[in-house]
């Protein structure tokens, strides 16, 4: 298939385009590079730089398809500065939706989040849990979602939505390089490193095994594959949604333990109290995923430490 991936010069899109290609589809990027990285060694990818409003300007009747990445994504942000998140992901999705409308692209595959699900409160959240964003950046891919509904029903879209929490690990040297950095693991590896003085815990007392929050962690490699069964399986007319989850998850404790393994550091860690907001477990069921597009994810918390951690060694 020839297709564009907007976002591929970010963490997630790059190891995305990187499966593309080695399963012979022909790929074209589409990235501001507003969080996004120049110069990847993607060799036959052709590279666009600039806006999603732009996208009318690259598509056309050849492309088969379109995977939506890019996005902004930082939960306090979309909290401080809402209206960022309305034009930056629901309005230019619009925009993108409607050169694929022009260009009659057939598939669509969205990279959604299972923020729009908010603080369920269930053992597993399954595709029927139902959605309740309690920040503007689920607010605005659950928007998303609802307009990829409506455009499949409207005007044939083959539509999938992929919904997860955490992503980590790194395909070669492709990893996570975000400034600045949000996510537990690489800023645990900051500090197996010494670019960081100390690790922090917040929250020791939570109802889990070892009193400290449990989050579902998904290998960056295992996303990429779901993105690629997903665009296999868009059917015309239809909008699949599909969450992406071990079903388990894994605790903060849990993961320290694995990058003090991983990386043979003591990481020093400051235990904290618990941040306002923060539930005690989130963690998604991939069981439709696995029946609907024999998806699972197959690769260990201590893969995923090992190999972003030999990623930030390489760099």
């Amino acid at each position: 298939m020839k297709l564009l991936v907007t976002g591929g010069a970010g963490y997630i899109g790059s190891v995305v385009v990187q499966q593309l290609l080695a399963e012979g589809h022909t790929v074209e990027v589409l990235d501001n590079l507003t969080t996004g990285h120049a110069g990847l060694d993607l060799p036959g990818c052709v590279w666009h730089f600039g806006e999603i409003s732009e996208a009318g300007t690259v598509l056309d009747p050849s492309f088969d398809g379109v995977v939506h990445l890019a996005a902004k994504s930082l939960v306090g942000e979309s909290v401080e500065h809402p209206e960022r998140y309305w034009h930056g992901n629901i309005v230019a999705s619009l925009q993108l939706l409607d050169a694929v409308r022009t260009a009659g692209v057939k598939r669509f595959v969205f990279s959604s989040t299972a923020a729009v699900y908010g603080e369920p409160g269930v053992e597993q959240i399954t595709e029927d849990t139902p959605t309740s964003p309690t920040n503007p950046y689920g607010a605005s891919k659950l928007a998303i979602d609802h307009m990829l509904t409506a455009e499949a029903a409207a005007h044939g879209l083959a539509a999938v939505s992929l919904r997860y929490f955490n992503v980590a690990g790194a395909s070669g040297a492709l990893r996570e390089r975000h400034d600045p950095e949000t996510h537990l693991i690489p800023n645990l590896l900051k500090v197996a490193a010494g670019e960081s003085p100390e690790a922090k815990i917040f929250g020791t007392d939570y109802p889990t095994r070892d009193g400290t929050a449990i989050r579902d962690y998904i290998h960056v490699v295992d996303l990429a594959e779901a993105h690629l069964r997903a665009l296999e399986a868009a059917q015309s007319g239809e909008h699949a949604i599909y969450n992406l989850g071990t079903g388990t998850g894994t605790t903060v404790r849990e993961i320290l333990d694995a990058v003090r393994e991983v990386s043979g550091s003591e990481v020093p860690a400051v235990e904290h109290p618990r941040r306002p907001g923060d539930p005690a477990v989130l963690v998604a069921s991939g069981d439709r995923a696995a029946r609907e597009l024999g998806w699972r994810p197959t690769r260990s918390i201590t893969q995923m430490v090992s190999d972003a951690w030999q990623a930030l060694q390489n760099t």
